[in-house]
C-alpha cells in the first residue's frame, strides 16, 4: 500500500486503482498516529484516503484546553481546506476523477457534516460524533463566539446538505446531548439528499478511538466502521 506525507496531510491508497477517494478529518488533537492508522485501514478497504492536516499552517500546536482551541479555529478556513483536499484527491492518479467522500471524528465529524452542506465535489459524508451546537457544550462561550470564525452552528447547516450523509453518535456523549441529535433528525426530515442518524446505546464520545481505553467501545466500533464502509461503497460507486 503506497503512503506519503503530502502538503495537505497524509495519503494512503491501494496498489491498484483508480478507486473512490475519501478525505479524513482528524479530531482536535490533530493528524496523529491514530488518524494515520485509520487512513491506512480505510485504504486497505479499497479507497484512496487523504488524512487532512488542518494544523499544517500552525507554527506550534499546544492544546491545553480543547474547547478554547476549537472555539478559536476558523470554520470557513477548515471547510475551505476540506474543499481543497477533495479537489486534490479527485485529481490524484489513485482516484482518477472518481467520486470522493469525507469522514471525520469529533471536531472532524463537525467538519464532515459541514462538508456535506455545500462543499463542491463532495459526493457523500460520514460524521462520527460531530459537534452540533454553539449554544451549549464544548463550543459554547459566555462571551460569544467570533462570528467570522464561527459564522453558523452545524445544526443550522444540516438542512442545506448537498449529498448523502451518515452520522454516528453515542447516547452518553458528554459533548453532544440527545436533544441536539433529535434536532438534527428533524432538520434531516425536512427534505434533501438522504441522511441518517445512528445512535449507539452505552457509548460516549470518541467510541471509535482504540488508543483510548476509557472511550473505546470494541463491541460498537467495528459495527460503525462496517456501516461506514457499506455506505461509502454504495454512494461512491
Amino acid at each position: 500500500m503506497p503512503t506519503a506525507d503530502v502538503e495537505l496531510g497524509y495519503l494512503a491508497y491501494p496498489d491498484e486503482g483508480p478507486v473512490p477517494g475519501i478525505v479524513m478529518v482528524h479530531d482536535v488533537w490533530g493528524l496523529s498516529d491514530h488518524t494515520r492508522d485509520l487512513a491506512r485501514r480505510l485504504a486497505a478497504e479499497g479507497f484512496a484516503v487523504l488524512a487532512l492536516d488542518l494544523y499544517r499552517r500552525e507554527a506550534e500546536v499546544k492544546i491545553e484546553n480543547p474547547g478554547v482551541w476549537m472555539r478559536g479555529l476558523s470554520d470557513p478556513q477548515a471547510i475551505a481546506d476540506v474543499e481543497e483536499a477533495v479537489a486534490f484527491l479527485r485529481a490524484h492518479e489513485s482516484v482518477g476523477d472518481r467520486k470522493v467522500g469525507v469522514t471525520g471524528f469529533c471536531m472532524g465529524g463537525m467538519y464532515a457534516l459541514f462538508a456535506a452542506c455545500g462543499v463542491p465535489g463532495v459526493d457523500a459524508s460520514v460524521a462520527y460524533y460531530g459537534l452540533l451546537s454553539h449554544a451549549h457544550g464544548i463550543l459554547f462561550d459566555e462571551a460569544g463566539l467570533d462570528p467570522v470564525k464561527k459564522p453558523r452552528q452545524p445544526l443550522d447547516a444540516a438542512a442545506e446538505r448537498s449529498c448523502p450523509l451518515l452520522c454516528f453518535f453515542g447516547d452518553a456523549d458528554e459533548f453532544v446531548p440527545l436533544a441536539d441529535i433529535e434536532i438534527l433528525r428533524e432538520r434531516f426530515s425536512a427534505g434533501g439528499p438522504a441522511a441518517e442518524v445512528v445512535v449507539y446505546p452505552g457509548c460516549g464520545h470518541a467510541f471509535m478511538n482504540d488508543t483510548r481505553p476509557d472511550a473505546y467501545r470494541p463491541e460498537t466500533a467495528p459495527r460503525a466502521w462496517d456501516r461506514m464502509l457499506s455506505f461509502f461503497r454504495q454512494e461512491l460507486a
